[in-house]
């Protein structure tokens, strides 16, 4: 799908992968963008692009489809959804609380579930639309030291998969993006172990969104290394798995060095 004049929504949008979206967008001639999040600097950037803000907390159905209609009084219609916005949630698994595996949840994967469902029946009808799901590389291998993450992202990949085999011979596009360590808030303490194979800027990966948008590529994997790491897990299962431990122990090791700090 070609970015000019396609009027866009992204969430998330107020720094980090969202704001850079909406700049490539606006540098790409969409013609129009409203850019979403909970934090309401989110006007601020809108206004200094020249665009619309509203303050939304996506993890809310009746917001998410208050959101779509206030996008469509204002643009006209929605061509592009980006679902970017998500959380880190908890660490580890045996002490996350059910409140926590439910926010992460209600964020990482409940507000892609919501705008599809919302957002599907008037791209069917108008005869296209484009659905841009930000997961994580976690969604295809996992996040070490981090079961609510990797679940929830894995959840993410697989609707996007499940929207795309269903309706993408329906004019329905989808785009799921699966970055490891990118340099935003979510990693301002450090990138961890998703940040083996280094931290790239918010750009580089909008840039990667917009040419798979182009392309109508599903997997949009910024970094390269990510292709290599899925071949070799559905390759050898057990030997990925037995590496992933390896990855493991080391993680417990820097997080207990840590907590003594």
């Amino acid at each position: 799908m070609e970015i000019v004049d396609k009027r866009v929504v992204v969430t998330g949008a107020a720094s980090g992968i969202g704001k850079a979206l909406a700049i490539e967008f606006k540098n790409e001639k969409a013609k129009d963008v409203v850019l979403v999040d909970l934090n309401e600097e989110v006007l601020e950037v809108a206004k200094e692009l020249g665009f619309s803000g509203f303050v939304v907390d996506v993890s809310k159905e009746d917001q998410i489809k208050k959101l779509i209609t206030s996008a469509n009084e204002k643009m006209g219609g929605i061509d592009i959804f980006c679902s970017n916005a998500g959380i880190a949630g908890a660490i580890g698994l045996l002490d996350v609380s059910t409140e926590d595996w439910q926010n992460i949840w209600d964020i990482n994967f409940m507000a892609h579930a919501h705008a599809a469902k919302h957002l599907i029946p008037q791209m069917l009808e108008q005869g296209s639309g484009y659905l841009v799901n930000t997961a994580s590389a976690a969604g295809l291998l996992t996040q070490i030291g981090a079961a609510p993450y990797s679940v929830t992202k894995a959840a993410a990949v697989s609707l996007a998969e499940w929207i795309k085999i269903t309706y993408g011979e329906k004019g329905i596009g989808v785009s799921c993006l699966c970055p490891q360590a990118v340099k935003t808030a979510m990693t301002a303490q450090g990138p961890g172990v998703a940040g083996v194979d280094g931290m790239i800027e918010a750009d580089e990966c909008a840039k990667d969104v917009i040419d798979a948008i182009k392309k109508e590529r599903f997997l949009v994997t910024p970094h390269e290394e990510v292709l290599e790491y899925i071949k070799r897990k559905t390759t050898d299962y057990d030997r990925w798995i037995t590496g992933m431990q390896r990855l493991q122990g080391r993680f417990e090791e820097f997080y207990e060095s840590f907590k003594d700090q």
